[in-house]
């Protein structure tokens, strides 16, 4: 990389390091391994939020995470992780029925109940 391209990725960088080509290309180069590690980091955690709302919503209806997906791929039905959460979010009907599918295709769903609602706080003095 010549002078100018690094002063260039460098703009908004703090002290010497936006301009002191030295230093500057330092920074650069580590923002360049930064900004490609965490392209890669993005993905796992989507994935990993995806899976934590679609188990908060399993949850709700008495099913937990694995036995849900177990019973949607017994049923065949291909829906991603990101859909599913966006329906356990916005959709909780629709979400609510695909539970019932997962639920009559694995036995292993039916076991579980449904958390039991709290009411309240209480107060202990």
């Amino acid at each position: 990389m010549n002078k100018k391209e690094v002063f260039k990725l460098a703009k908004g960088f703090r002290g010497r390091a936006k301009n002191c080509i030295r230093i500057a290309r330092e920074r650069v180069e580590k923002a360049l391994q930064y900004s490609y590690r965490d392209r890669r980091n993005k993905k796992r955690d989507m994935r990993s939020l995806w899976i934590e709302r679609i188990n908060a919503g399993t949850r709700v209806h008495g099913v937990n995470y694995g036995n849900f997906m177990h019973g949607l791929v017994k049923e065949n039905i291909q829906l991603n992780r990101k859909v599913l959460s966006e329906l356990s979010m916005h959709e909780p009907y629709s979400f609510k029925a695909l539970v019932d599918v997962s639920r009559t295709a694995f036995p292993g769903n039916k076991n579980m109940t449904p958390a039991p609602k709290k009411e309240g706080l209480a107060i202990l003095v």
